[in-house]
């Protein structure tokens, strides 16, 4: 990213399995009356069935996203929800390729690349997941498993205005333990720089690539602050008040 390249700053607030109308709603009204920083853009992941109720009372300036959808438009595939029935609620965004996803329900990269594909198609926003376990982390493949995922991703994406790319280690997920500021630089740099070599110097420069893993109001401004840190991904922190405070990291 060179210094006269100035990217939006982008916090997602990933929900997960979590919430009812009422917890919810208590979320939306802290969201609705909260100064955030006008220069952050902020996107809420939110459960399949709450997308209309969210969308419907959350104020317009932050966005929302479903938390996964399927490859095809629709079909006999129970369960599952399409780009098509996510923007019918409104919903502009998505997360694909969430390490929960992969791991706890074994979608593949290549699952995943078909999933990006098809919201790309529907004019979807995608927030794109990767990220290594701790054993392959200790193992030395950080970059062999995360270049690959960025790969399939990389693969069938058209238009990458469309498109953050969220690095989130494994291993930081819900942990406790989180990347530190170095260690997120270090995967975030080298990203970036695997992102100009293998698609192009533009998109390198111009992506959002954001931490995910363990972040909170503690260390939310030290990790925002590294240069090739370009906002969260929130999991556990997102359902407590101090997600305020996680936005406005750069105040």
């Amino acid at each position: 990213m060179t210094s006269e390249i100035y990217l939006i700053f982008f916090v997602g607030l990933n929900w997960k399995m979590n919430g009812d109308k009422k917890s919810l709603g208590d979320l939306i009204t802290t969201l609705n009356k909260a100064n955030l920083h006008e220069e952050t853009d902020v996107v809420c992941g939110v459960p399949a069935v709450y997308l209309d109720f969210v969308r419907s009372n959350l104020r317009a300036r932050i966005g929302v996203a479903a938390q996964n959808c399927y490859k095809v438009a629709k079909g006999a595939f129970t369960g599952e929800i399409s780009p098509a029935m996510i923007k019918d609620c409104d919903v502009e965004w998505v997360i694909l390729g969430h390490s929960e996803r992969r791991h706890v329900f074994g979608e593949s990269d290549e699952l995943i690349g078909q999933k990006v594909a098809h919201a790309q198609e529907s004019d979807l926003g995608g927030i794109a997941c990767i990220g290594e376990k701790l054993e392959e982390r200790e193992a030395g493949t950080t970059e062999e498993v995360v270049y690959a995922q960025t790969q399939a991703i990389a693969d069938n994406v058209k238009d990458w205005r469309n498109v953050v790319l969220a690095y989130e280690p494994v291993w930081a997920i819900g942990t406790g333990k989180t990347a530190s500021p170095e260690q997120a630089q270090e995967m975030h740099e080298k990203l970036r720089e695997w992102i100009r070599a293998n698609v192009s110097e533009a998109v390198g420069d111009h992506i959002r690539i954001i931490y995910g893993g363990s972040v909170t109001g503690a260390n939310c401004k030290e990790l925002a602050s590294e240069h090739d840190v370009d906002g969260f991904l929130v999991g556990g922190a997102s359902l407590k008040p101090e997600f305020v405070d996680i936005i406005n990291a750069l105040v």
